[in-house]
């Protein structure tokens, strides 16, 4: 079994199912949202990590682009019976997906399914990043919701177009920067360094990034410990100069990132070691 696929209100169906409509507006127009969580496999069972923390997520994307409320009830159940049919061991991940509706028939509901997919890509892999520009100053979303920062949406040509960028300037990911010269995130995954002593993530209000929930684990992890992640904007001349910086996501984990625009960038392994236990990697 390499992916399962689950509608709701019906269940587990064969993964070839045909689920989205030709006029749904989540294939015509990207309008829709998804959430995307780590399934583990292991003896102790089969769970999904952090999922109340990405079903409140999934929830609030919805609000923000002015959906109706997704039924966490009945998510929660199609998970389950998702989870309980998926036998494939180690790694994988599960995205929910949720669209607006038909866009010739607003009455008509839109598709509301699930993946769950085994991965393809070791959990943490160092990682050699290219900067690429957003266009776009590091406060654009302050006063300009209609952006949709924030959304985990649909709408990911984008995000698809600059990992094609990455691969080909032959280097494992991106780093996205604001018109202004700050880090921002990357496609996938939300960004942690370690700067003269301190912790440091991208904030989330005003730059349209999304709220890792990765990182707000690593977050509250750290708090008990009694450290602080501060939120700053960092430029890539603050992460050459950092002791460690890392790209923190569900799929891969935490993962050390190891040179930046051709640049070597210093690594810390007791450092990444803590990180990736308090993400569950």
């Amino acid at each position: 079994m390499t992916q399962l696929v689950a509608v709701l209100g019906v269940g587990v169906v064969a993964a070839d199912t045909a689920v989205v409509g030709a006029d749904d507006l989540g294939i015509n127009r990207g309008d829709g949202v998804f959430d995307a969580a780590r399934v583990v496999v292991d003896a102790a069972g089969t769970r999904v990590e952090f999922l109340d923390e990405h079903l409140a997520r999934f929830e609030r994307s919805h609000a923000l682009m002015g959906m109706a409320a997704p039924d966490l009830a009945a998510w929660r159940g199609l998970i389950a019976d998702a989870v309980a049919a998926w036998d494939a061991p180690g790694e994988a991940v599960v995205k929910l997906i949720a669209t607006r509706g038909q866009e010739h028939a607003p009455a008509e509901p839109g598709a509301s399914f699930l993946t769950i997919t085994a991965s393809d890509t070791t959990p943490c892999p160092p990682l050699r990043l290219v900067t690429l520009t957003t266009g776009r100053r590091a406060d654009a979303f302050a006063d300009a919701p209609w952006l949709l920062g924030g959304v985990k949406s649909l709408s990911y040509a984008v995000n698809v177009a600059v990992a094609r960028e990455a691969r080909r300037r032959g280097v494992d990911d991106v780093l996205f920067t604001s018109a202004d010269g700050y880090c921002l995130e990357g496609p996938r995954s939300g960004l942690l360094a370690l700067v003269d002593g301190v912790y440091a993530t991208t904030p989330v209000e005003g730059t349209g990034i999304l709220d890792s929930v990765t990182i707000a684990a690593v977050r509250a992890g750290l708090a008990a410990r009694g450290t602080t992640v501060v939120d700053r904007l960092l430029t890539p001349a603050d992460l050459v100069g950092a002791e460690a910086a890392w790209l923190l996501s569900a799929g891969r984990g935490v993962c050390d990132i190891v040179a930046l625009d051709g640049t070597p960038l210093r690594t810390d392994a007791e450092a990444s070691a803590l990180l990736r236990g308090l993400a569950g990697f």
